[in-house]
């Protein structure tokens, strides 16, 4: 099996915008179950498709099928961010995630980025079995959180939208360090 991993081209097929937004929504309905009030889809074709126009979508593919994604882009700050990050569920424990967080961290290494950062939405008064995990994995990978607030901050528009108080937290890196697991 051969994992590759691209920055897909702004020219990318329509199908890719598809079968990106596809996995995000289905990975995140897992991960974030119980925090939305009625269904909530993470992304929309046409968002994945302006990111794609934006290049800041990254695909994994095994054996020539996608099995992950990951958005990568440059913050104000000069710091870079990476989001919707999501694995096929069937390639889970592959290590698809991690090579697409490495990936993230040297595309903005060589961009001048000192700092990686991530968001993580979490139940305030409940334990998120996906979100515990995460938190673990985001740590062990070397990220720490720096900040927490509220969704209201970053993401007004959403608030209204949670199910159940959420801490909103962020989390960054530095890019000096070496990925660890």
């Amino acid at each position: 099996m051969s994992l590759e991993i691209e920055l897909l081209p702004p020219s990318a097929a329509a199908g890719e915008d598809l079968a990106v937004t596809a996995l995000v929504n289905q990975v995140y309905a897992v991960a974030e179950k119980g925090l939305w009030a009625g269904p909530a889809d993470r992304t929309t074709v046409a968002e994945v498709a302006g990111l794609v126009r934006a290049g800041e979508i990254a695909v994994a593919r095994l054996d020539g099928r996608t099995v992950g994604c990951v958005r990568i882009h440059r913050l104000a700050d000069g710091a870079g961010e990476f989001g919707l990050l999501a694995a096929a569920p069937d390639v889970r424990g592959a290590g698809i995630g991690r090579a697409l967080v490495r990936f993230a961290e040297q595309r903005c290494r060589a961009d001048g980025c000192a700092e990686m950062q991530l968001e993580l939405l979490v139940p305030r008064d409940w334990t998120h079995p996906s979100k515990e995990f995460l938190a673990g994995w985001y740590g062990r990978l070397g990220y720490r959180v720096v900040r927490t607030s509220t969704i209201d901050e970053a993401y007004p528009h959403l608030a209204p939208l949670l199910a159940t108080p959420c801490d909103f937290l962020v989390y960054r890196k530095d890019l000096g360090a070496e990925l660890s697991e």
